[in-house]
């Protein structure tokens, strides 16, 4: 058997080792280890046999070549051939070089399809006006046979890739146009008398790339052989050793050194560098961000839109200590700026102020901890307009992740919670949502602690392991902080601990759940294994990652699973990610559902929440809004665009469907300018909002979100955002009415319902859960 196999390399291994010799990681032994662990630890137990070998074959495959445009069936029957029931034999050797050569195949291919490409680019006329059509979604249609049927396939994306630039070209030069005319409209208002004519010399140029359609789509096929050249050993293996976790399950995942890293930051929300958001540009990396309150930010010299020329660590004094860091990877620049705290790190930049390309300068900057504050836990005060006279008030919670420190620091969610959910008790909120949308989990631990706000001491998750052991968690808070009315808003993309918390309350019959048809579908345990722990003593382990690997099944207290099926909303709102492939039903190896015996615990509800007159309103509304209107035919011109999976290579059919799709979206902005116009003259006072963040949680005076800067919600300066195509800031939610976008205000409007429905009055904070400052009602 492979695992006795395995077992017994790493004993002869340790016993032929004659020192404690280090050397750079064997990622060959990292595989090895990685498939052991994968065999002892996954739920599954599975053997890692020639079942086992074709999937993480395939896997590999469609990960290197997703679309099936590069491989060939040739080459694919090749490596089944010779891959397909042998890969525990290579990786029980500690050898991974069926990794590296079909990477070595498939970097060749692309350097093939890249220079075709550059042939037909230089010598072909494009007309544009073939009946010919290209599939959208290829990862279900078999490779190209062989380079003739490749040949075709490619001539065809090609000629695709030609007509969006050509398109996109045209449609530049009619926004362009309408910028032109609109600027002289506006001057002609403003100033008719004294205004000297307008000419085309006088009009602000279109913001458009000089470098014609062949030149910019062959640029990006050349990008991509750059990308591929960046790629080390590591990388490659790293690539391989996710396609053989991934084959277990979907959330099985290995994880390299500087994944792991960043797991890390995500859950602790703070990092050890410079406080610096770096993108790519011009294959160097650019300041697009800096940390309010972070070293770079009070070193003082780094600026937005700086360009990154070379990294040394220390003070740089060294000439032999600058690494150019021109065409290097982004993940690359930024690990070697990260560091140590109280370690320093030197930038070359060229200032984005700078008028000689040339000119650079020297910034050294101490590394410390930096905390982001983007994806902290915020709510919102919402004041809605009076009904029969009346203005409700109602608490909006936005939480992106369930974040904590898992090194046993003080980051909690359940804390930063606490102080926000206090603060809108003590303003008498009527009604609380907490808004999971796009959460897509965490720390279990925070998802049972945060449950514990809203109901009193109870089971809050059941848990499965391999050997059918069955496990669950209570929350330990004696009662509810907050226990009035509650609904929790979800869509596809609410995972693992958010699936969790709804899936408690809604069994508590604690919160009416709101949202899209299902949430996403992840009710497995993962734990992370460091490799370096399996691994030979004397080995070099610095860069063997982890293994995040499956070990349970999540299930709610009433015995069903969220595996798989997800949490059902008890309202459900239209929504285009219905009939989209995403959640982990539309990802392959998942695991099934099942279901086990219910836990005892206790209803906080006697009765049922009033569900079917709250959907009864819900449609009433839905039908007479057109916002929801408008999101039901997108969806039915989706569904459409998935069937017919393909689009058009003639150019007047392309221009047509853009013509139809602009002047939809033209009617729809007019239609709502008008909406807006009519409610706006109908009622007065509209919503009020007001931000709570951390940082002015215990201030005595809220902020409007009107004079709440982006500054302030993202703890960083951010360069300039780009404008829209007609030249005007775009916001995303001024186009709807009352400025909310249309599942807030829907949500709204069924918690007002819930409230008047019989929902029990909130609990207010007394004395001691006030905030620390006495509270201002707006």
């Amino acid at each position: 058997m492979f695992k006795s196999s395995l077992l017994s390399l790493a004993i002869l291994f340790s016993q032929l080792a004659s020192s404690a010799t280090r050397a750079e990681t064997n990622y060959g032994t990292v595989a090895m280890y990685v498939a052991n662990m994968l065999q002892n630890h996954h739920l599954s137990h599975r053997e890692f046999d020639e079942a086992m070998s074709k999937k993480v074959l395939d896997a590999y495959l469609n990960f290197l070549d997703f679309s099936h445009v590069y491989f060939t069936q040739k080459d694919v029957d090749g490596f089944r051939s010779k891959f397909s029931t042998t890969l525990p034999d290579y990786i029980s050797k500690r050898n991974v070089s069926p990794a590296i050569e079909i990477y070595d195949v498939y970097e060749q291919r692309v350097k093939e399809r890249v220079a075709y490409a550059r042939k037909e680019l230089e010598t072909k006329k494009f007309t544009y006006d073939s009946i010919r059509s290209i599939q959208l979604k290829r990862d279900k249609i078999p490779w190209p046979k062989n380079l003739a049927d490749s040949d075709k396939l490619w001539t065809d994306l090609i000629e695709s890739n030609m007509l969006d630039e050509h398109l996109a070209d045209r449609a530049k030069a009619d926004a362009a146009a309408r910028n032109k005319a609109k600027k002289a409209a506006m001057e002609a208002v403003v100033s008719p008398a004294t205004k000297a004519p307008v000419t085309a010399a006088k009009a602000a140029p279109a913001a458009t790339d000089d470098d014609p359609p062949e030149k910019r789509v062959l640029k990006r096929y050349e990008k991509l052989i750059e990308q591929l050249g960046e790629n080390e050993h590591e990388d490659v293996v790293n690539y391989f050793l996710s396609c053989l976790s991934t084959s277990y399950d979907p959330h099985t995942e290995y994880m390299s050194q500087q994944e792991m890293d960043n797991f890390n930051i995500q859950m602790k929300h703070s990092l050890v560098g410079i406080g610096a958001l770096l993108a790519q540009k011009d294959n160097v990396a650019e300041i697009q961000g800096i940390v309010v309150g972070g070293p770079a930010d009070k070193h003082g010299e780094l600026k937005l839109n700086d360009k990154i020329m070379a990294v040394a660590q220390g003070d740089g004094k060294s000439p032999g200590e600058w690494i150019d860091i021109k065409y290097m990877k982004l993940n690359k620049v930024v690990e070697m700026i990260r560091g140590k705290i109280g370690t320093k790190v030197s930038l070359r930049v060229h200032p984005a102020a700078a008028d000689d390309p040339s000119m650079t300068r020297d910034i050294t900057i101490v590394r410390t901890e930096v905390e982001l504050k983007e994806k902290l836990a915020n709510a919102e005060l919402i004041v809605t307009p009076p009904v029969d006279g009346k203005s409700s008030k109602i608490g909006w919670i936005n939480l992106s992740s369930f974040y904590a420190d898992m090194d046993g620091g003080t980051v909690s969610t359940t804390v930063d919670v606490t102080r926000l959910l206090k603060r809108l008790m003590a303003e008498k909120v009527e009604g609380v949502v907490l808004d999971l949308r796009g959460d897509g989990g965490g720390s279990l631990e925070e998802a049972i602690k945060l449950t514990g706000l809203f109901i009193p001491r109870g089971p809050v998750v059941q848990a499965k392991d391999w050997r059918d052991n069955i496990t669950w968690r209570d929350c330990e808070n004696e009662r509810a902080l907050y226990d009035g009315p509650l609904i929790v808003v979800t869509d596809r993309a609410s995972a693992s601990a958010s699936e969790i918390l709804a899936a408690a309350l809604q069994d508590y019959r604690r919160a009416v759940i709101v949202g899209e048809k299902a949430t996403f579908g992840k009710g497995t345990v993962q734990t992370i294994l460091p490799v370096e722990r399996y691994m030979p003593f004397f080995s070099d382990k610095t860069r063997s990652g982890a293994l995040k690997v499956t070990i349970q099944k999540f299930y709610r207290i009433a015995g069903g699973s969220t595996q798989l099926r997800g949490v059902i909303p008890d309202v459900c709102l239209p929504s285009i990610h219905n009939i989209m492939d995403l959640g982990e039903d539309a990802l392959p190896n998942a695991l099934p559902y099942d279901t086990i015996p219910s836990r005892i615990y206790t209803l906080t509800n006697k009765d049922p929440l009033p569900f079917d007159e709250l959907r009864a309103r819900n449609k009433t509304r839905l039908d007479a809004n057109p916002e929801f209107q408008y999101i039901m035919e997108d969806m039915k011109r989706l569904q459409d665009r998935i069937e017919k999976n393909s689009i058009s290579l003639n150019e007047k059919s392309r221009q047509q469907e853009l013509d139809e799709n602009h002047l939809r979206l033209e009617s729809r902005k007019t239609e709502r300018v008008n909406r807006a116009k009519e409610i706006t003259e109908k009622v007065k006072d509209g919503f009020q909002t007001y931000r709570i963040t951390l940082d002015n949680v215990e201030q005595g005076e809220l902020m409007k979100e009107s004079s709440f800067t982006k500054e302030q919600a993202t703890g960083m300066k951010l360069a300039s955002n780009s404008k829209d195509e007609d030249g005007e800031s775009s916001s995303e939610n001024t186009q709807f009415t009352y400025g909310i976008e249309p599942v807030k205000l829907e949500t709204l409007n069924i918690l007002r319902d819930l409230i008047d429905l019989g929902g029990h009055q909130p609990h207010t904070a007394d004395a001691g859960e006030s905030a620390a400052r006495k509270p201002s009602t707006p």
